[in-house]
C-alpha cells in the first residue's frame, strides 16, 4: 500500500495580492489529508473519500485508463471535479493509470471539508505525488489559484510565497512569535468558495504594484514582530489596504466592532477562518457571538 499525506493550509497575509506577485506568509496546519493507494483484483479504480469523523462522504468508481464514471454513489459534480484532476495528471504523465490493473484509493481529511483548509489542495498535492507529476502545474491545469496552498501542503514550515514571473517561488521562513499564546483562528460559519472570490477580485481593473509593495512590506515587518501592539497594528493597515481594493469593511468593522484585540480576514474575506489576537477571554468572546471554532494558534499550525 502507497500512502501520501499533506499538509492544510493559512495565508496569513497577502490575499489576492499574492496572484500579484505580492510576498505573503503562509503556515502549513497540523491538520491535513492522506491518500491510500493499494491494488485490486478488479478493474478500475474504486474511490472512496473519509471525514474527519471517519465516516465516508463521498464514494466513486471509475473505468480505467479513460476515467469515465462508472458508477457514482455520492456527488455527481464532485465525481467530474476528481474525474478531471485525474484527467490532468494523466496528461502531465500519460504513464499514469495507464493500465488493467484495479486500485482502491482511500483519502482521510482530518479536518472538516468545510473549514477551507485545503481538502481540493491536499488531494491535489497528493495525487501529483502518486502521479509523480508538478503538482503546481496539476493545480493550475485542473483548479487554478495562486499556488500558495501547494506549497503548504509540501511544507512543514511557515513560508513566503511570491508569484515571479509566472512561477511559485518559496522560501522558508522562522515564524514564532513570543505571543503566539495569544493568536486564535476562529471558523466563521461558512466556506468561501475561493474560485469565485478571485474571480471578482481579477474584474477589479486597477494598477496594484503599489499595493503590491505595501503588502510585501508588511509581511516583512510581520516576521520580524516581538510586540504584540505592533503585530495588530499590521494586521489593522493590512486590512485597511485589501478591504479599500475590494471596496469592503474588513471583518472587525462588520461583525466585532466591540472586540478587545484584532481581527484579520484570511483567504477570502467572508468566510472560512479568521486571525485573532486575544486573552484567555477570546474564545468565550467568538462563542458568545455565535462562532464556536476557537483554535488556539498553537493547535493549528505546524
Amino acid at each position: 500500500m502507497q500512502r501520501y499525506n499533506s499538509n492544510g493550509k493559512l495565508l496569513i497575509t497577502g490575499e489576492y495580492v499574492v496572484l500579484d506577485g505580492a510576498k505573503s506568509l503562509a503556515l502549513p496546519t497540523k491538520f491535513g489529508q492522506d491518500l491510500f493507494v493499494e491494488e485490486n483484483i478488479n478493474s478500475g479504480l474504486i474511490w472512496n473519500s473519509i471525514d474527519h469523523k471517519k465516516k465516508p462522504w463521498f464514494t466513486c468508481q471509475f473505468k480505467l485508463p479513460n476515467f469515465e464514471i462508472k458508477s457514482n454513489n455520492s456527488n455527481l459534480e464532485i465525481a467530474k471535479i476528481l474525474q478531471n484532476i485525474l484527467v490532468e495528471a494523466q496528461k502531465l504523465n500519460p504513464a499514469f493509470l495507464l493500465t488493467n490493473q484495479g486500485f482502491n484509493v482511500k483519502t482521510n481529511l482530518t479536518f472538516p471539508n468545510n473549514w477551507g483548509l485545503g481538502s481540493s489542495s491536499t488531494l491535489i498535492n497528493n495525487i501529483a505525488k502518486w502521479a509523480k507529476v508538478d503538482a503546481y502545474e496539476l493545480l493550475f491545469k485542473s483548479f487554478g489559484g495562486s499556488g500558495y496552498d501547494i506549497a503548504c501542503a509540501e511544507n512543514n514550515s511557515p513560508i513566503i510565497y511570491q508569484i515571479q514571473e509566472n512561477k511559485p517561488k518559496v522560501k522558508t521562513v522562522n515564524f514564532d512569535p513570543e505571543f503566539k499564546n495569544q493568536l486564535y483562528f476562529v471558523y466563521l460559519n461558512k466556506k468561501q468558495n475561493s474560485k469565485n472570490a478571485i474571480k471578482k477580485y481579477q474584474k477589479i481593473k486597477q494598477d496594484k504594484q503599489d499595493i503590491v509593495r505595501e503588502i510585501s512590506n508588511l509581511t516583512k515587518q510581520l516576521l520580524k514582530c516581538s510586540i504584540l501592539t505592533e503585530f495588530e497594528n499590521i494586521l489593522k493597515e493590512h486590512e485597511k489596504i485589501i478591504g479599500s481594493i475590494l471596496q469592503q469593511n474588513p471583518i472587525q468593522k462588520e461583525l466585532f466592532n466591540n472586540y478587545f484585540g484584532q481581527t484579520k480576514s484570511l483567504g477570502a474575506w467572508g468566510g472560512d477562518f479568521i486571525l485573532a489576537t486575544g486573552n484567555e477571554e477570546t474564545p468565550a468572546y467568538f462563542k458568545n457571538k455565535g462562532f464556536t471554532t476557537v483554535i488556539p494558534f498553537q493547535e493549528m499550525i505546524l
